[in-house]
């Protein structure tokens, strides 16, 4: 037979109150197990009468824990084995350590790597090092994640300067790890985000129009070489269709074949074939290394280092962009993504249709480049708005 009390311990004697403890018995022998919960002015004695002096939420978690007791015992019942009330409470310890958020987060980090989602592992890499930002490191249990804290992580993220999108990124992550906890049975589901901003803002313009185009193609920047590496991988993504830099990165010699590269996607792993042309080849000249197996200058043959080396050469060709950027007086943000938005902005000003444009960019539905090109050149738009307006004259 098997029980759990909510007692209260005499807390330390230079402090007032008492500590909430659970007893569990079974088979007329007891375990305990302390929680951080406190009763002002009660030295000892059931504490079950007393929970009504407690915050709604510390009441809510207590249940939680009862709840959570019951079922490791039913389950150990229920498996026929021999168990004491000690074996209850290191299962109940056992699911406080596991089950707290650095944890379980770093535990969906391993099991993204381990099936080869490397870019999920990073993406939730870095959200869980934003809120251990926020927390000073100071780890926190699921059951514990309230609508206060999440509220008040996002006061922080605010403070910092970081824009909506950027927010949203990390509270969306946040949020999905929760609820796989939540279909673990780890914790009850209590919505902790729903106070949060979690959509996603129109960006900043990305697209640039051809003649901004030209002017990056015929900067001399032979005297520079960093920065002419970083324009002409910059113009090659344009060159083959917006490719993303990590598809760039990743391509080998043997992709190149009969005039055409053929490569899957790292996102979506769909199958692309783009036609070599001389522009991408006049690019290819200036860097070829016969001893790598990568067609571009990005990646080396130790394999084990090249999602680092990846990013790393992606950030410093950004750091190039924006320095040209300065060079030719642009105005707005220049990176590597904005060659895929400025491909497809230029496409579809030139009437290539939508099927085409989604097909060329490798997006799994027209309904990712309609939102793609949402967000581009609206002048055709404001053009025909003036239109209109004249006819009111």
């Amino acid at each position: 037979m098997s029980s759990v009390q909510i007692v209260s311990v005499p807390a330390l004697p230079e402090s007032s109150g008492a500590i909430i403890s659970y007893r569990i018995t079974h088979n007329h022998k007891s375990a305990s197990v302390l929680t951080e919960f406190k009763i002002q002015g009660h030295k000892s004695a059931t504490a079950v009468g007393s929970l009504n002096v407690l915050p709604q939420d510390v009441r809510t978690r207590i249940r939680a824990d009862i709840d959570r007791l019951h079922s490791i015992i039913s389950t150990l019942e229920y498996r026929g084995f021999d168990f004491s009330a000690n074996d209850v409470a290191d299962e109940f310890n056992r699911y406080l350590t596991d089950y707290t958020l650095y944890n379980y987060i770093r535990s969906l980090i391993f099991h993204f790597k381990r099936r080869g989602k490397i870019r999920t592992s990073e993406t939730y890499t870095s959200a869980l090092n934003s809120f251990m930002q926020f927390r000073r490191g100071a780890d926190i249990h699921l059951r514990c994640l309230t609508n206060a804290i999440v509220e008040e992580y996002e006061d922080y993220l605010n403070r910092r300067g970081l824009v909506p999108n950027t927010i949203s990124f990390y509270m969306r992550i946040l949020r999905a790890a929760y609820n796989r906890a939540v279909e673990d049975h780890a914790v009850e589901q209590t919505y902790p985000f729903k106070r949060v901003y979690t959509g996603i803002d129109n960006t900043v313009k990305r697209a640039l129009p051809i003649s901004v185009l030209r002017r990056i193609r015929e900067l001399d920047l032979t005297r520079q070489p960093s920065l002419e590496y970083a324009r002409d991988m910059f113009l090659l993504s344009f060159y083959m269709r917006g490719m993303s830099f990590i598809d760039m990165a990743f391509l080998r010699k043997t992709d190149l074949c009969n005039g055409t590269i053929c490569y899957r996607r790292h996102k979506t792993g769909r199958l692309l074939i783009v036609r070599w042309t001389s522009e991408m080849q006049n690019i290819l000249n200036r860097y070829n290394n016969a001893h790598s197996p990568y067609l571009l200058p990005v990646l080396s043959a130790d394999s084990s280092r090249n999602r680092s080396v990846y990013r790393n050469t992606a950030y410093n060709i950004n750091r190039g962009l924006k320095v040209i950027a300065r060079l030719i007086g642009l105005k707005m943000p220049l990176t590597l993504y904005c060659a895929r938005h400025s491909w497809a902005s230029v496409a579809r000003a030139e009437g290539v249709p939508l099927s085409v444009i989604s097909e060329g960019m490798g997006h799994r539905t027209e309904c990712t480049t309609r939102i793609y090109l949402a967000s581009l050149d609206t002048s055709a738009v404001d053009r025909a708005n003036n239109a209109i307006l004249r006819l009111l004259y």
